[in-house]
């Protein structure tokens, strides 16, 4: 992981790309709570962001903190990137460090295909059989339910079937978890947002 502390290049970066406005912060349940002037300012600004950063660029924010690994799972979310997908599908499994978890979901999510799915389901079937590692499992599973519905797949309903890998892991928690269902409902929320931003997205680079 990069330093931003002692790294000219991530730094530069997370000045053009991370903290413009609060960026890192707002991408996420923050979305839901934008006025409608205040929405447009920000699908534009992000869309503008994602049509202007590099892949190269992309690479040096993913192997920065949380903050410029959650901001460029979204940009790649926005120009829809899918050759980012495996390294996604790495950081989510690792899960090194908090609140970039629901980025890595919007984007593979985006991304819409069974590879993702696949890359959703290592995560569950590794972090479920782990009670002691209370992490994402549900915002994890809630997007699985998405890609389920969205492809007509059978992926999620191993996990939630009666005795199973979700149901056992509830038994042993010391605190509520998050209901699935509502994480699907938050994660079609959060690509419904992707999708307008990917529209503006579109109409710059229809006018390169």
């Amino acid at each position: 992981m990069r330093d931003i502390r002692s790294d000219p290049e991530l730094q530069d970066l997370v000045r053009r790309f991370v903290t413009p406005d609060r960026r890192y912060l707002r991408l996420g349940g923050s979305l839901f709570r934008l006025s409608p002037v205040e929405r447009s300012a920000f699908v534009r600004d992000l869309a503008q962001a994602a049509y202007g950063i590099t892949p190269a660029e992309l690479d040096v924010l993913f192997e920065g903190g949380w903050r410029e690994r959650k901001t460029a799972a979204w940009l790649v979310a926005v120009a829809h990137r899918s050759e980012f997908r495996e390294l996604i599908g790495r950081l989510l499994l690792a899960s090194e460090g908090p609140y970039a978890c629901a980025a890595y979901c919007v984007a593979l999510a985006k991304f819409g295909t069974a590879a993702d799915a696949e890359l959703l389901s290592a995560y569950l079937d590794h972090y479920l059989s782990r009670p002691d590692l209370d992490y994402d499992q549900a915002v994890v599973l809630g997007t699985l339910l998405y890609l389920d519905e969205m492809l007509g797949t059978p992926y999620a309903p191993r996990f939630l079937a009666p005795g199973g890998p979700w149901g056992r892991g509830l038994e042993v928690r010391a605190v509520a978890a998050l209901d699935p269902q509502n994480c699907q409902q938050a994660v079609k929320q959060l690509c419904a947002f992707v999708d307008e931003t990917a529209e503006v997205f579109a109409s710059l680079d229809a006018g390169s």
